[in-house]
């Protein structure tokens, strides 16, 4: 099988200001440096996060909100509550009926067919586990052994990566998911099943050189990209191992993360709250109808938004740390999903209100909505709750998952 390559797709940030009647919400950034903490570890895979930029947003004018936005999407309950799966994100039946034609499939045979690289979880900006994770997709699809064979050498070859001196948990968090999913959907033989599994039990709570965190810790006590992708990895590596004790103890962090604080609540918080509905009892994401002199700032991921500036009533400046912590949070729901767990429901349904302010925030201030690495989130968002948010297809390569709009169209594969 021969297929051309993609290019890769290119960030376009059309900064334009739309009337304020159309506007859904306006926010603004929080841009306090992440030092006391670790460095944010911003860099993306094809396009790195973008530091945040000193000054004040480029719009040509400041609206003042006076009235909170008005929501234009009611949703019934999410599909979330799934019956508990042996699969941890797409079982192998489903990937057996997706379609082997159109542009999403392309994509996925193209980046399958891609030299994957160095397997690691030591390098955030590496592709290898995503492609790895293409390959398993499209054995699974088409029986081709040899992509099988690559699955099995990566996931292998990935082992004992993280030892470096270097290797910081931003890394594990976002490389280990792919290898695990990949690893779940091809099969290991016994021995680097068993191999495997030892590892994994073991690297969730290894102190990492670079950065004196483990993935549980990380997870545990970081409220942005950092702690929801350690979480999302944490999420995979426990159910593959049927580790429920600990799944248990991530879905209850990641509660606790969509602001159900009596869930839980030992998050260390940046310096800047001023994003925060509650500064004294700061979430990982703002609640249902939180507003803040007068602009609805409900969904917004306060520690996320902080990288750009502090609040302001006008349009923020840039950051893109909301989209990329938006990655681990979706990644992690729905593998918690698929292990029975109300994923997508806790705290009014924060994934999509998360994904709803930085629309209304697009809207009125434009160049904010999921380019690049980001685009397959809004697939899997709207597979979820049935919403009709902007997709982009193919989507680019995420930097911990890809290839939704295959794998997570409503129209080929409903929810």
């Amino acid at each position: 099988m021969t297929l051309a390559s993609l290019p890769r797709l290119a960030f376009k940030v059309a900064l334009r200001l739309l009337p304020w009647s159309l506007a859904a919400s306006v926010v603004v950034a929080l841009a306090a440096p992440d030092s006391a903490l670790g460095a944010p570890g911003g860099g993306g895979r094809k396009t790195k996060t973008p530091t945040p930029t000193a000054g004040p947003p480029t719009a040509t004018r400041t609206p003042t909100a006076t009235i909170p936005p008005t929501a234009t999407f009611t949703p019934g309950p999410p599909t979330a509550t799934l019956q508990p799966s042996s699969s941890l994100w797409i079982s192998r039946a489903d990937v057996q009926a997706l379609p082997t034609s159109g542009t999403a499939w392309s994509n996925v045979v193209a980046r399958a067919d891609e030299s994957a690289g160095t397997a690691t979880v030591c390098d955030q900006d590496s592709n290898n586990s995503v492609l790895v994770l293409a390959k398993a997709l499209v054995h699974v699809r088409t029986g081709v052994e040899s992509y099988r064979t690559a699955v099995r050498q990566n996931v292998m070859a990935a082992i004992g990566t993280e030892d470096g001196s270097t290797c910081r948990t931003l890394a594990l968090g976002r490389e280990l998911a792919a290898y695990v999913i990949a690893a779940d959907l091809v099969g290991l033989s016994s021995t680097e099943d068993a191999s495997f599994r030892s590892w994994l039990t073991d690297v969730r709570t290894q102190v990492l050189s670079g950065d004196g965190r483990s993935l549980v810790s990380c997870h545990e006590d970081r409220p942005n990209n950092w702690g929801t992708m350690c979480g999302a990895s944490r999420a995979a590596a426990s159910a593959y191992l049927g580790d429920t004790t600990d799944l248990a103890r991530t879905a209850q962090v990641f509660k606790g993360y969509l602001g159900d604080r009596a869930s839980y609540a030992g998050f260390n918080y940046g310096d800047d709250l001023t994003w925060h509905a509650d500064s004294a009892n700061p979430r990982g994401i703002n609640p249902l109808g939180a507003v803040k002199e007068g602009v609805s700032i409900d969904g917004v991921l306060p520690d996320d938004m902080r990288r750009g500036g502090p609040f302001t009533t006008g349009c923020p400046t840039y950051t893109g740390y909301p989209w990329e912590a938006l990655q681990g949070v979706l990644v992690q729901a729905e593998i918690l999903a698929r292990q029975g767990y109300d994923a997508w429901g806790w705290q009014d349904q924060a994934e999509r209100r998360a994904v709803q302010y930085l629309r209304s925030l697009d809207q009125t201030c434009g160049g904010w909505w999921a380019t690049g690495d980001d685009t397959f989130s809004p697939w899997i968002v709207n597979h979820v709750y049935g919403t009709t948010f902007p997709t982009t297809s193919p989507v680019g390569v995420g930097k911990i998952m890809s290839f939704t709009d295959w794998t997570h169209d409503r129209a080929t594969r409903p929810r």
